[in-house]
């Protein structure tokens, strides 16, 4: 089929796209891959369904005309349990509320990180690159083709073939996603769709000027958070790590000395009882102090506890990135948080990685705690020893070593996202501290208030 006259212009040789064309069995595959793989790593925090509900799950099931595809290890999505203490935070911190929460993390959306293969062997197998221009060889897809290339205003993008307006939302993550779709035959106004469509640089119109100066600060707007958490990931992996802090940030939150009220942090885990007394709890915070060096952590300290913190009393967002270092276990967990500002322009893969890492970060983080989690299937490491000190340093030492990988990948993944998605003239101002180190002075430069908000204990959280 020969190409219109009114659609040369924008399949122009000189605007070439590049396709990347994942096939039907290979993307639901690997949607179902990591739909199982977040459901093996939530099902023990996962409150235990009604039957009505999974009856009501059942007639679902029964009267979709697309159903979604077999997982037969993951079962009925509910919310997690908010008294679990290995998996609570991911309510708290993460905003990962009811079964709507989880099933969002079990989405899929396929690695942006494909556009940037030149070689069709490099790729995975089934997966096939075009680059589509006006001239490119016509064939029996032409149609589809010139659908994506419409769609995607000849940017390309990664097309998942035969996804359905159904999958969205459901399999696939429904942000970024675009149904490509022609007209079914005259007179019908229906449209056959013909497969999904992701691209960064299309969500973000890249290829749209930012030429007045609200529309420039809106752009710096949307990418300070990539570039900041970038930032973040950068200084973390360059740190010293500090393995003398033994996980007492917990203890902190319940640090209460004679004659101080009861703290604002008691509340927290509150139904779950602690295993040793008020006294050792103070008598371990007041040992040595407290080398906390994660700035959200201290807003959760007791107040009296704070001047305890060899790190700081009082701290500003900005000083996480000369304090976040790669054995904190608090960065372990917010590596989640941080993969997930990606999505769905990320590899699913590093998600769930991501998630896996954070919650042996917890499980560590609780089991040093001076809580009795043992109901909840955590151990016991008990940082008020010497014994338990060095247990928890070894252990601590040990998750540090597996979860560097995974942080110099999702490093990656931010620096392949944001060159997709946005111009490098936007890219080359400093957005972190608020300095042009940019190219073209003309663009302006942007910080968000909240990167100079003041972190205490009882503060709200930014």
């Amino acid at each position: 089929m020969a190409l219109t006259t009114t659609r040369i212009s924008y399949l122009s040789a000189k605007n070439i796209g590049k396709l990347i064309t994942i096939p039907e069995s290979v993307w639901r595959k690997s949607a179902s891959q990591h739909r199982d793989r977040i459901w093996d790593l939530v099902e023990p925090g996962l409150l235990t369904p009604p039957k009505s509900s999974l009856q009501r799950k059942s007639r679902r099931s029964s009267s979709r005309s697309m159903p979604l595809p077999s997982s037969p290890a993951a079962g009925e999505w509910t919310a997690l349990d908010p008294n679990n203490p290995i998996y609570n935070f991911l309510i708290e911190y993460y905003g990962l509320k009811g079964a709507k929460g989880l099933k969002r993390l079990a989405r899929w959306s396929p690695d942006p990180s494909l556009l940037l293969l030149e070689d069709e062997e490099a790729c995975p197998e089934g997966i096939r690159i075009q680059h589509v221009s006006y001239d490119t060889e016509r064939n029996m897809y032409d149609e589809v083709i010139e659908a994506i290339m419409m769609t995607s205003h000849n940017l390309g993008g990664i097309f998942l073939e035969n996804a359905t307006v159904e999958d969205i939302g459901g399999t696939l993550h429904l942000r970024g996603a675009m149904p490509v779709t022609t007209p079914k035959s005259k007179p019908s106004s229906e449209l056959n769709v013909h497969g999904v469509l992701y691209n960064p640089a299309l969500f973000y119109d890249r290829n749209v000027p930012a030429s007045t100066p609200e529309s420039k600060k809106k752009l710096l707007k949307i990418i300070a958070p990539f570039q900041w958490y970038s930032s973040i990931l950068e200084r973390t992996l360059r740190s010293e790590p500090i393995l003398h802090c033994h996980g007492l940030h917990e203890w902190a939150m319940q640090y209460r000395p004679a004659g101080a009220p009861l703290p604002p942090s008691a509340k927290y885990q509150s139904h779950i009882p602690l295993r040793v007394s008020q006294q050792v709890i103070n008598s371990t915070v007041e040992r040595k102090g407290i080398s906390c060096t994660h700035v959200d952590a201290l807003r959760f300290f007791a107040p009296a506890a704070a001047p305890l913190n060899h790190h700081g009393s009082s701290l500003e967002r900005t000083d996480q990135l000369r304090l976040e270092q790669k054995a904190c276990l608090h960065s372990h967990m917010d590596l989640l948080k941080i993969v997930l500002k990606l999505a769905p322009f990320v590899d699913t893969d590093l998600v769930a990685d991501a998630l896996a890492m954070s919650l042996a970060a917890r499980k560590l983080d609780i089991e040093a705690s001076p809580y009795d989690a043992t109901g909840y299937g955590a151990g016991v490491v008990p940082v008020e020893t010497k014994e338990g000190r060095a247990l928890y340093k070894a252990r601590q030492k040990e998750l540090m070593l597996e979860t560097e990988p995974v942080r110099v990948r999702l490093l990656d993944s931010y620096h392949v996202f944001m060159n997709l998605a946005f111009d490098e003239k936007i890219l080359g101002c400093s957005l972190v501290n608020g300095a042009n180190s940019g190219k073209d002075s003309s663009i302006g430069t942007f910080a968000a208030p909240e990167r100079f908000s003041r972190a205490e204990p009882g503060g709200k959280p930014w």
